[in-house]
């Protein structure tokens, strides 16, 4: 029997002060990230959910000319940036690292600037969002070499985010640009 807990008549150990680790959790074996790597993904997971906060801020706030075609496109934004969010927030998970998607913790650590208050012009939105994936993208570059010696498994992730957010900044920035 084990010191640090006894059976009652059911054979269920006694609770404990605190959680404990079961049997399952303790058998996980397999790749753990490093400090590292597990910060590296945290950049990019804040990033992310700031951008899907952001883009939805936008999204409600936005007026003006090709308003629909605006709107529309933050939808994309919005469901890229969540989806990749939660793909990050796992893979972390799997690597036995803990993703913090807190609120206050997106909001001091993420690099994207401030979404501003108030109603913004379709022109204003295009250019406020395609900073923010532009943003996005450079936090991906920015870990990407450290995160791929890691674990170049890790690292097709980033290069998934990386080619829709650079695509998505593309498509949004067009809007504003005018042929050379």
């Amino acid at each position: 029997m084990n010191a640090q807990a006894t059976t009652t008549p059911k054979n269920r150990r006694k609770p404990s002060r605190g959680a404990a680790r079961t049997a399952e959790e303790n058998a996980e074996k397999g790749f753990a990230a490093s400090q590292k790597l597990s910060d590296s993904m945290q950049r990019v997971l804040v990033d992310l959910i700031e951008l899907s906060l952001q883009g939805k801020q936008v999204h409600w706030n936005v007026v003006g000319t090709n308003f629909r075609d605006t709107h529309l496109q933050l939808d994309e934004i919005i469901e890229a940036s969540r989806l990749f969010a939660d793909t990050v927030a796992e893979r972390m998970r799997a690597l036995h690292a803990l993703p913090d998607g807190r609120s206050d913790v997106v909001a001091e650590t993420t690099t994207l600037p401030e979404c501003p208050h108030g109603e913004i012009a379709t022109r204003d939105a295009i250019d406020l969002m395609t900073e923010r994936l532009d943003g996005v993208a450079a936090t991906c570059r920015e870990v990407h070499d450290q995160v791929d010696e890691e674990d170049p498994t890790t690292a097709d992730i980033l290069h998934t985010i990386l080619e829709r957010i650079e695509q998505l900044s593309w498509m949004v920035s067009a809007e504003n640009r005018t042929p050379k």
